[in-house]
């Protein structure tokens, strides 16, 4: 006579539920990305609701006058999308998609007959000693002490800007609008440090020499 002994059942191992994706670090959220072929739907939604402000801002500093910054931000989007797979070090995320937001904005400038589009960017201002320039955003209203009309004042100040080799024109504003420090800059332009505070200096000098005349109410 045999007997059979019945067996247990394996027991059941809950698998560990992710964290949810808007109490992860943001270089978590793109390590999530990055896996696999396809995104990860959840964590790139969380990436854009983290970082659409900071791409708005930019744009909007960049390019206050058009009317299609709309269409811009969602192919910024489409960008980080297609490409987030090769940012090699996820931490850097908002330098980077800085980087595309400026590089996007310069392959539209290109492509636009008007060159003098507006672009916002503080004007510089020169110490009494030369040494140190104070950036000041121009008012678009008159004020008293103002030596001319801030609308002359704005187109030329936008004229200087236009004027700028692109490369300056990029390196002033992650300076001077994002507020970068020179070591993130030249992570972002993917150029020497030497090379970013020579940019800096030369587009400085550039932008004072064509505003002189407005700068000192001469």
């Amino acid at each position: 006579m045999s007997y059979s002994i019945p067996l247990s059942p394996a027991p059941v191992i809950p698998r560990p539920t992710p964290p949810a994706c808007d109490k992860l670090l943001t270089a978590d959220l793109v390590r999530l990305c990055q896996q696999g072929v396809r995104r990860n739907p959840a964590a790139f939604a969380e990436l854009m609701r983290r970082h659409q402000s900071h791409v708005d801002h930019l744009l909007y500093k960049l390019a206050p006058d058009w009317s299609d910054r709309a269409d811009l931000s969602q192919e910024v989007w489409l960008r980080v999308f297609r490409h987030v797979h090769r940012l090699q070090e996820p931490e850097k995320f908002r330098g980077w998609v800085s980087r595309i937001v400026t590089n996007l904005f310069y392959d539209e400038l290109r492509k636009r007959k008007r060159m003098g589009t507006p672009i916002s960017l503080n004007a510089p201002r020169q110490t009494q000693g030369g040494d140190e320039i104070d950036w000041e955003l121009p008012s678009t209203a008159p004020g008293p002490t103002e030596h001319l009309s801030s609308q002359e004042f704005y187109e030329q100040l936008h004229r200087a800007i236009a004027s700028l080799p692109p490369d300056f024109r990029q390196t002033i504003v992650l300076r001077e609008i994002e507020g970068l420090a020179y070591e993130e800059i030249a992570e972002i332009t993917g150029v020497s440090l030497g090379t970013v505070k020579s940019r800096i200096a030369r587009a400085r000098a550039k932008l004072q020499a064509q505003l002189q005349p407005y700068l000192h109410g001469s």
